[in-house]
Formats: structure tokens, C-alpha cells, sequence
């Protein structure tokens, strides 16, 4: 994300990075098995204990992030940020 704050320019930056060999070792396919399949799951997860329930249609990003990112985080998917302070892991647990 770039955009401003307090006045100020702002670039954050949230991702998730899959190691090829592990996700082979644990599922026997490539790391885009977590970073295209883990995500749908986590959503599904939120959504079945209606922690995600705006009983209307809605984009992801309008959602709260925070217990979809603790979800990631829990089922082997981990969510870094990088900003000024530096780059390091998201923990929501």
C-alpha cells in the first residue's frame, strides 16, 4: 500500500512467502499450493465460525484482517510486513 498519513507518504507492504521444497515435502506440489490454497481455507474458516458474517457481498479487503492474518499464521502460512521500521513477521495471535 502507498499512500499518506498524518500528511506523511507511507508505503507498507504485506506478503507471504511459501518455500518450494517444503510445500513439496509436506503436499507434493510447488509453494503456489499454500500461497493460491491456504488463503481460500483461512476465509472459509472465518466465515463457518461466522467470525466473517456482513450478510451481504463483500471484497476480502473489506473484512478485518487481523483474524484471517492469525489464521495464515496458524495453518503455515506466514504474513511478513515490510515498512520503515524494517521487515518482519505479523503477529495477531
Amino acid at each position: 500500500m502507498k499512500g499518506l498519513k498524518d500528511g506523511k507518504e507511507k508505503t507498507v507492504f504485506i506478503y507471504n512467502v511459501a518455500d518450494h521444497k517444503e510445500a513439496y515435502e509436506e503436499v507434493g506440489s510447488q509453494g503456489i499450493s499454500y500461497t493460491a490454497g491456504v488463503p481460500p481455507v483461512a476465509a472459509a474458516m472465518l466465515i463457518a465460525t461466522g467470525e466473517w458474517d456482513v450478510k451481504r457481498m463483500a471484497n476480502v479487503e473489506e473484512l478485518p484482517p487481523k483474524p484471517f492474518i492469525a489464521i495464515l499464521n496458524r495453518i503455515g502460512l506466514p504474513t511478513r510486513i515490510k515498512d520503515e521500521d524494517g521487515d518482519r513477521p505479523v503477529d495477531f495471535s
